[in-house]
């Protein structure tokens, strides 16, 4: 029976969540967390003989080093494919899934697999080079990640012909293939302009790249008389998360009164960001809102005045169309306020 290795973070590791991100790699025998799921899946096919796992944060702090000890671990079980996640649009944990796959592959030279949301930044910088299985944002859709994991993994191991994406499920890889049909060219793209002409639905055979260009804005050129803003994506909020912002994948954002503040007062405001340890930003919310700062430059006269409400979500896994729309909403609220500039923090 063909050998699998899988890696899992800390958290579907069953050890710990942020509390535990700092785990060190360690290997555990057998399927543990979605790879009892996954290993039912392979039909007997294959088996998960071992899992690696790692906390989010050692991976992501220490780097070569844990990539160096994951590998070795993985080397020394002598498997016919490794498979890690599905990550979903956990950020740290896609990076991690992408970054080990692609590491595997290169030096073991057996097929890998892996699974994640599109927009994770693990997909986007390894989809070109391993086979990526989408899934959505979060592990609410396990069940319908598993079994396509499942089949694209039997058939990796197989040497089975792998079909398009939208067959198999992954996500594209960018390259061009030939294959026969029984229209030619210039007649599929005349039924395809016909369908446009009629709005009725068609799937184009050139799929073109979407690039969202964002023009700088220019240069204030009045900064003494200017009204700025402060923004952040670190999750600090009034004590009691008054608008319920979710520290993760956040589905709404904030605007916080500091009229009468001159800086934030830690019985006040909190973080709610899930991405960090908060512990520091807990006990002085100006490490991430830096309104503290803000107000001194303010009476030094270097801005004209700092706007008497900041915006507030949290950036952990949350999707670039959330967040671009947030963005938009935000301008045109400092638009309607006469602020001219803002300036973002993150954790």
């Amino acid at each position: 029976m063909k050998r699998i290795v899988h890696y899992i973070n800390q958290f579907y590791g069953q050890i710990g969540g942020e509390e535990a991100a700092d785990l060190k790699p360690l290997k555990k025998e057998g399927p543990v967390g979605p790879g009892a799921a996954l290993n039912a899946a392979l039909s007997g096919e294959a088996e998960i003989v071992s899992t690696v796992i790692c906390g989010d944060n050692y991976f992501a702090d220490n780097g070569d080093e844990a990539l160096e000890t994951i590998l070795a671990m993985i080397e020394e079980e002598k498997p016919d494919m490794f498979i890690a996640g599905p990550g979903f649009n956990a950020g740290r944990y896609g990076l991690a899934c992408g970054t080990i796959c692609d590491a595997v592959k290169t030096k073991l030279s057996i097929p890998v697999l892996t699974a994640l949301y599109p927009e994770n930044p693990g997909a986007e910088m390894f989809k070109k080079t391993v086979y990526i299985i989408e899934a959505p944002m979060t592990a609410a859709g396990m069940k319908d990640v598993i079994p396509k994991m499942a089949s694209l993994a039997k058939k990796l191991l197989s040497g089975e012909e792998i079909g398009f994406p939208e067959e198999e499920g992954y996500i594209p890889q960018g390259f061009r293939v030939n294959f026969h049909t029984v229209q030619n060219g210039a007649e599929r793209g005349v039924d395809m302009l016909i369908k446009k002409l009629k709005g009725e639905p068609f799937t184009t055979e050139l799929p073109m790249p979407v690039f969202d260009r964002v023009d700088p804005a220019p240069a204030l050129k009045d900064l003494k008389h200017a009204r700025i803003a402060l923004i952040t994506s670190g999750g600090i909020v009034p004590q009691g998360n008054p608008d319920h912002i979710e520290s993760a994948n956040a589905s709404r954002y904030g605007i916080y009164d500091i009229s009468d503040l001159s800086y934030l007062p830690a019985d006040k405001f909190t973080s709610v960001h899930g991405g960090y340890d908060p512990v520091y930003a807990m006990d002085d919310p100006d490490r991430v809102v830096p309104l503290d700062a803000m107000r001194e430059i303010e009476h030094e006269g270097v801005i004209g005045e700092l706007y008497d409400h900041y915006y507030a979500t949290v950036g952990n896994t949350t999707a670039v169309s959330n967040a671009k729309k947030y963005a938009e909403e935000i301008a045109q609220d400092m638009i309607k306020n006469n602020v001219q500039a803002a300036i973002l923090t993150s954790n």
